[in-house]
């Protein structure tokens, strides 16, 4: 992802990535974000949903320790930092679960390079998932 959308990111959830400056050592955040833009409005509403049930319903808060493509979807891998008081814990993480392998599931379906959700598919050597479009220029770089 370029730096203007992941600042973006950065900037509107600072608790949800808040790894970023920490060492290679502590975490792979320090690397970015490792995905094409197309991606951007899935992270941006994932990351509203997770950031919202924190503030508004007290789930525990949700830190980003790696953010990136494989194989063709998005891998959202994070930790999360409980309430002491929280006795509703295990339900709380099952909703975190939830919204994240959703979000995870639905990446098939949108073009990583230009968000696009009309043509999609996925290349055969290297997996990467791209509409239509985005597969011809791809295929035109990669010859």
């Amino acid at each position: 992802m370029d730096k203007i959308l992941q600042n973006k990111l950065f900037f509107q959830y600072p608790k949800i990535f808040k790894q970023k400056n920490l060492l290679m050592t502590e975490t792979c955040m320090c690397w970015g974000i490792e995905c094409g833009n197309g991606w951007y409005n899935l992270l941006d509403n994932l990351c509203s949903q997770l950031q919202f049930n924190t503030d508004r319903n007290g789930y525990p808060q949700v830190e980003a320790i790696q953010v990136k493509e494989k194989y063709g979807t998005l891998r959202f891998y994070y930790t999360i930092l409980p309430k002491e008081d929280d006795k509703y814990i295990e339900r709380h993480c099952g909703a975190i679960d939830g919204l994240v392998s959703f979000a995870e599931y639905i990446s098939i379906e949108i073009c990583e390079n230009c968000g696009s959700n009309h043509n999609v598919s996925q290349t055969k050597r290297w997996i990467v998932t791209l509409c239509k479009q985005c597969m011809q220029d791809y295929n035109k770089e990669n010859k």
